[in-house]
């Protein structure tokens, strides 16, 4: 699967993989801003954006294959790899797969558990509900939660543009990233075993994923590596990429210029 890629800057290489249902038009403000520190390198997962789906069984371990063969297709031997929601999980199959793959695991509003019964129903009530009628139901049933209620009441731009990536999501896209979240495992254990630092990120108003989750992760990657940090970002939800990109991009340059071997950029 070859997956359609926007990049930008030079350096340590960074990639990062999209929340669901959007796609890598959501990383704008993070190749704009952290070009001047890393490589960033933003794919469309299969399906999203410029990507095709593919004919695999759904399945965040096909996804992150993907997302190996892209290092592969870029010349990358290791990279530091993170994503926000399903990004997350994507990002943790990485550290399952392809663990020599990686150099560091940001992890943005995401969870390490597995879907509990009831959330796989839902996955699969709206993944048949979107290929039945179209992408109407995430922006009835979703939209609303996958921002802050700072950005919901101050940010109407921000809120809009979240909205027209909803809005344009693929229903067979969709339909896929649902299932393949809903089979995807309990990723504590994958936490534990790490061996390359990580950094967690969570929106302040982050309800799909708080801060619970968040600290839970850390805790589970402290057991493994030193250096496992947490980074909450004030004013924002589950899309804190988007919602407070500078603050979100401080975190990513702080981290990436330590592994790189530098000093942390002040500000």
């Amino acid at each position: 699967m070859h997956l359609y890629t926007r990049s930008a800057g030079e350096g340590l290489p960074v990639v990062l993989l999209h929340a669901f249902p959007l796609s890598s038009a959501m990383w704008l403000a993070q190749r704009e801003g952290l070009a001047a520190v890393c490589q960033v390198i933003t794919p469309d997962m299969r399906g999203f954006g410029g990507s095709a789906l593919g004919d695999e069984e759904p399945s965040v371990d096909v996804m992150a294959d993907d997302v190996a063969r892209l290092l592969d297709r870029e010349g990358v031997d290791r990279a530091v790899v993170g994503g926000q929601s399903m990004g997350g999980y994507v990002t943790m199959a990485m550290c399952r797969r392809h663990p020599d793959r990686l150099l560091g695991v940001i992890l943005a509003d995401t969870k390490a558990g597995a879907d509990s019964e009831a959330a796989r129903a839902n996955r699969e009530r709206i993944a048949a509900a979107v290929l039945d009628g179209g992408p109407s139901i995430l922006v009835e049933e979703m939209l609303p939660a996958l921002v802050g209620r700072t950005t919901a009441r101050r940010r109407a731009m921000v809120f809009g543009r979240v909205r027209a990536l909803v809005q344009s999501a693929p229903p067979r896209a969709v339909a896929w990233a649902q299932r393949a979240m809903a089979g995807r495992p309990d990723s504590f254990d994958t936490l534990r075993g790490l061996t390359v630092p990580a950094l967690v990120i969570v929106g302040e108003e982050d309800e799909l994923a708080p801060l619970a989750e968040a600290e839970a992760m850390v805790e589970a990657v402290a057991e493994a590596v030193p250096g496992g940090r947490l980074a909450v970002i004030e004013k924002a939800g589950h899309l804190s990429a988007l919602e407070q990109p500078e603050a979100f991009n401080r975190a990513v340059a702080a981290f990436t210029t330590e592994i790189a071997g530098g000093s942390p950029p002040r500000g």
